[in-house]
């Protein structure tokens, strides 16, 4: 590969966004950083070099004019797909409807469309990579997770599909799904802003963090490209699957 590897990634202002950013850069890659937060983008580009542009994912508009600078910037050869999240933890009776719509929307639309505006470039680049952030929420379903089981459910079986179709065209297609990350969003985000609830999903065990998630991406993306890592599932080490987690009191003792 003659152009330097050019990897962009969404969700960038935050959470595994941001890590794989920094993970990446850090390993001498060229990352273009998208995501909606001006200030925080900034912050990442002062921090780790990478060029930023402002984009939600959620806009054909601005996911145009992204697409756009970033393939100023030469060649594209991989899209790490992280912007995502999950809003509340109401059972399916009692969830709002609009929720869902919302978590879809953001989960699995705003991923392909990503991934569509991206695809003649990844193609072009004669060494492609999709590479999708999706949840072991999307494997096993779990009560109270609702809409965000749903919208992670769709888009694992995206990726299964995305990978049928672009099978014999030299690009590969990666999914990353972890299990419990502890970043400093993603339960704030789901319980509207409730610090305390948000800390008790961590209480007891040692989750993943953002930067666990980032490596594995970083070390699919550097595999030599015959190699694809279809599916890559990460978990705590207590945390066994959506019904079998094991929390330990102060003591140390379960």
């Amino acid at each position: 590969m003659s152009d330097p590897l050019h990897v962009v990634v969404t969700g960038a202002s935050s959470g595994i966004g941001a890590a794989t950013v920094r993970a990446l850069t850090a390993e001498g890659v060229k990352v273009t950083a998208t995501a909606r937060r001006a200030e925080r983008l900034a912050e990442l580009a002062a921090e780790t070099g990478c060029e930023v542009v402002v984009a939600d994912t959620t806009s054909d508009a601005e996911v145009a004019a992204l697409v756009k600078a970033a393939t100023s910037r030469g060649v594209v050869h991989a899209l790490v797909n992280c912007a995502g999240g999950a809003v509340g933890m109401e059972s399916v009776a009692a969830s709002a409807l609009g929720e869902w719509t919302s978590q879809y929307e953001v989960n699995v639309v705003g991923t392909v469309r990503v991934t569509q505006a991206f695809l003649p470039a990844l193609r072009e680049s004669g060494r492609g990579d999709v590479v999708v952030v999706t949840s072991t929420a999307g494997i096993e379903a779990y009560e109270g997770g609702a809409g965000y089981v749903a919208a992670k459910a769709a888009e694992h079986a995206m990726v299964r599909t995305l990978r049928l179709e672009l099978t014999g065209t030299g690009v590969r297609v990666i999914e990353i799904a972890p299990g419990m990350v502890h970043t400093e969003e993603f339960s704030l985000n789901r319980f509207r802003g409730d610090q305390a609830a948000a800390d008790e999903v961590y209480k007891g065990i040692e989750p993943l963090t953002a930067e666990d998630v980032a490596d594995a991406i970083a070390w699919a993306v550097h595999r030599p490209h015959h190699v694809s890592v279809d599916l890559m599932v990460l978990r705590p080490r207590e945390q066994a699957g959506a019904v079998k987690t094991v929390r330990y009191m102060e003591s140390g003792e379960n």
